[in-house]
């Protein structure tokens, strides 16, 4: 008998046209993959804060002295032997011949007479140069450099070079094992699978296309990779765990619909709940963040509609064989048995809520509290792995003239007699430590100096000097430079924040309100989520220190946090973290409204989901932690952030919080008011 609901009817389909469902998926994904390419833009974005001092001294660089205010930063040790100076003549040379790189500026020598270094100006902004440019200058650097002179190079263009590969593979790996662990079964484990690398193929494709339209930063299809496989695992294991339940008491049609009928009704929900979170980056209004958010939702999308199509297709052919192929010793227990350790948790929680809800929130508010000692900023060099060329050229330049030599602000005037007349307040201001003669362009248009602060660029002394340069000098004199565009994107950051969270938890709560119709539930999950995220934020801090912590994920030294970290980990986890709660949630409501009973309804909802969930959760958090094998400390650190948010949100919330506050409350979590009730629109 058919189904009278949408999912219903699209699960018996499926089931019916399998082999044209499947061939429909194979065909777009061959034809996404053969397309694309000619579609596609090159990967780079603006990380500048339109409307801002900072950006209007970029553009002014741009259109009066054709360079981008950016450099590749020469840095040479052993500046006073003999054949430096010959040596770093052939390397500025053939490094001026570099497509994208202009001449070089006047080498300054420290005053110690060791220590050398000069700017390759680019340009166009850095990251719009191609990794290939870079390369070729660490090339020619390797070259050049002598026993008696060692070559480094800086700038984001050299950081660009360095980075390693994709982390994708990793995740991928670590989540194939815990299926098989979880399933015991090669033919059940590699269904979830094929889901993810149906999304990853097809949206890792669009995306290029997407980056031929707006602005798409180089590190958003890593993000984009490790979100679509994470939640496309998940979305797949819940439906492929709810059809093996429904095997044992019915056909593979009718276990296929119920199936997607409530699994597949909970995956739409939560990955709606993604969607609504992760699109809540536009009101950040930073083009990259927006860039990172649309490409998020192409692999979400992508999964989404692969796992209430092309899965219950594939389930169609598998049948009763489902658990084919299996692994000795593993997977026998099914993921939905009401006998298990989590049935007897459940009720030991649910006789003693009280003490199960401040014994766990305690836990959740130490690991928030290194949150305290959270320190914004954006990365330097300084931060690099002792090493690398950057580090190297970093630690030389510090050494040689001093830590503000590696982050100095550009001062640019459409008027030059203004800048001029602005020179000895510049020169006179605290933590100035050298202020370069003014250079106006040869049409007398414009003109700009470099000034190189007493200290480190993300030192907070630094921002300071930012503010009180723009406090003290005249109108129409403007400060800019890497530095001060760091301050600027900070306090949009900052002032945007409430706006943003304040858009993502009530969009989310309004779409859970549809979904169970009971305020306090999506009330609760909405705090159960802030504690969730305000933990991750307490973990990143604790690794961002260095020390041992930071050690084991290859930070060794204090690094700050880039302010749009916190703001994706908040828009990416307050979704994923739904997810869990949706499919606990449908579950207990599906028990409530058959039995009616509260308490009976929490115990029998957490014993069915708890299995599924926690090897959902293995699965994000093995996918999460994958981000720590990428070179660059931002993406370090957003990985573990969001690998522990998923695994306290799993654990802590899901098995402790949950059960014993919708105790507490009882037959409350249900109730809604009739006007509210008739008012909202129903998710069938």
């Amino acid at each position: 008998m058919t189904s009278q609901t949408k999912l219903g009817r699209l699960a018996d389909l499926a089931y019916r046209r399998r082999g044209r469902m499947v061939l429909a998926w194979i065909a777009a994904l061959a034809a996404v993959i053969a397309l694309a390419p000619a579609l596609a833009g090159d990967l780079g974005a603006d990380f500048g804060t339109s409307g801002s001092e900072s950006e209007q001294v970029a553009r002014l660089l741009t259109d009066t002295f054709d360079r981008s205010g950016e450099s590749v930063t020469v840095a040479w040790d052993g500046a006073d032997t003999p054949g430096s100076q010959a040596a770093i003549d052939a390397f500025t040379e053939q490094a001026e011949a570099v497509p994208g790189i202009g001449p070089a500026d006047g080498a300054r020598i420290s005053p110690d007479g060791t220590i050398g270094v000069t700017q390759l100006p680019l340009e166009r902004r850095g990251w719009d140069v191609p990794p290939e440019t870079g390369e070729e200058l660490i090339r020619l650097a390797d070259r050049a450099s002598t026993g008696d002179v060692e070559i480094a190079l800086g700038g984001v263009v050299i950081q660009q070079a360095e980075e390693g590969g994709s982390p994708e593979g990793v995740g991928l790996l670590a989540a194939a094992l815990i299926l098989l662990i979880a399933f015991g079964s090669v033919v059940a484990a590699g269904l979830p699978l094929a889901i993810a690398l149906f999304g990853l193929g097809i949206s890792a494709s669009l995306i290029g296309v997407l980056a031929a339209v707006i602005d798409v930063p180089d590190f958003a299809p890593a993000v984009a990779g490790l979100i679509g496989i994470g939640v496309g695992i998940d979305y797949a294991l819940l439906v492929l765990t709810r059809f093996r339940a429904a095997l044992e008491h019915k056909a593979p049609r009718e276990a296929i619909a119920e199936a997607v009928e409530t699994a597949g009704r909970s995956v739409l929900v939560a990955g709606t709940t993604v969607l609504i979170s992760v699109n809540g980056l536009f009101l950040m209004g930073l083009g990259y963040l927006q860039g990172v958010a649309l490409s998020t939702s192409l692999a979400v999308l992508v999964v989404m509609a692969a796992s209430v199509t092309l899965l219950p297709a594939l389930l169609s052919f598998a049948g009763t064989k489902v658990n084919r192929l299996r692994i000795p010793g593993l997977g026998r227990s099914s993921l939905t048995s009401d006998h298990t350790p989590a049935a007897r948790w459940s009720r030991l929680v649910q006789r003693r809520p009280v003490v199960a809800l401040v014994a766990a929130t305690a836990l959740v508010l130490a690991l928030t509290a290194p949150l305290l000692d959270l320190r914004l900023g954006f990365p330097d060099a300084g931060n690099d792995a002792e090493g690398t060329p950057t580090r190297t050229a970093y630690d030389l330049v510090s050494r040689g003239f001093g830590p503000g030599a590696n982050g100095p602000l550009l001062v640019a005037a459409e008027d030059p007699q203004a800048l001029e007349r602005a020179t000895a307040t510049i020169r006179d201001t605290t933590g100035v430590a050298y202020a370069s003669p003014v250079q106006a362009d040869p049409a007398g248009d414009a003109a700009l100096m470099t000034v190189v602060p007493t200290t480190a660029p993300q030192a907070s002394e630094t921002s300071e000097l930012v503010q009180r340069l723009r406090n003290d000098l005249p109108p129409g004199v403007m400060v800019g430079g890497t530095t001060a565009a760091f301050v600027d994107q900070s306090e949009l950051v900052a002032a945007r924040l409430p706006l943003f969270i304040g858009g993502v938890v009530g969009l989310s709560f309004l779409l859970l309100l549809c979904a169970f119709r009971s305020p306090l539930i999506a009330l609760k999950a909405g705090a159960m989520n802030l504690l969730s995220v305000g933990a991750a934020y307490g973990v990143i801090s604790l690794f961002a220190q260095g020390g041992f912590a930071g050690g084991l994920i290859g930070i060794d030294t204090a690094t700050p946090v880039a302010p749009f970290i916190p703001v994706m980990m908040f828009a990416i986890l307050f979704g994923l973290s739904m997810d869990y709660e949706v499919f606990l949630l449908s579950r207990v409501r599906e028990e409530y409204l058959r039995h009616g009973d509260n308490a009976r309804a929490v115990s029998e909802g957490l014993a069915r989901t708890a299995r599924v969930i926690t090897a959902a959760a293995a699965i994000m958090v093995a996918v999460f932690l994958a981000f720590v094998t990428a070179p660059e400390p931002f993406l370090k650190l957003l990985g573990v952030g969001m690998a522990t948010a998923i695994l306290v949100d799993a654990t802590i919330v899901r098995m402790v919080l949950v059960p014993a506050l919708m105790q507490l409350v009882g037959r409350a979590n249900w109730w809604i008011p009739a006007w509210l009730d008739r008012s909202l629109p129903r998710l069938a």
